[in-house]
């Protein structure tokens, strides 16, 4: 499994989230998208919803058709539309993650002591495939380790 560390530095979380999505749909895949802060979690969906070319469908977990949906918002890293991708949006290591076949973990300044503690925990994990991404002051996300 794959673990992405992407250091957000230029862009919040919810302008990346949805970058994600985009590349996680185009490679066939549905995305779970992780965090405990509401107030974040309402900030991607209207970022996932904007642009009528652009717009992502995706739902909050605990409605009907959760299953159904491509990308779905949730408070848990508990995979309810079956997705094998998982965003952990609020900077918060879930072990749970490890289940999924890729996770990105998003991180900014508040929580890179979390982020490094995650990635030296991980170091040595069999089937464990770190990658640590950064954004240029361009945009461009640059793999950095």
């Amino acid at each position: 499994m794959k673990v992405d560390f992407y250091q957000l530095s230029r862009d919040p979380a919810e302008k990346v989230v949805p970058l994600l999505a985009r590349n996680t749909l185009k490679a066939g895949e549905r995305l779970l998208v992780v965090s405990a802060d509401d107030e974040l979690t309402g900030r991607i969906s209207a970022r996932l919803w904007e642009g009528a070319e652009s717009f992502l469908a995706h739902g909050l977990s605990g409605g009907s058709h959760d299953a159904r949906q491509p990308i779905l918002l949730a408070d848990a890293p508990q995979p309810a539309n079956g997705a094998r991708f998982v965003v952990l949006a609020d900077g918060v290591w879930q072990d749970a993650a490890l289940s999924f076949d890729r996770a990105f973990l998003l991180f900014d300044g508040s929580t890179i002591e979390a982020a490094r503690a995650t990635w030296r925990t991980l170091d040595g994990n069999d089937g464990v495939e770190r990658r640590y991404w950064r954004q240029e002051e361009s945009g461009k996300w640059v793999q950095a380790a």
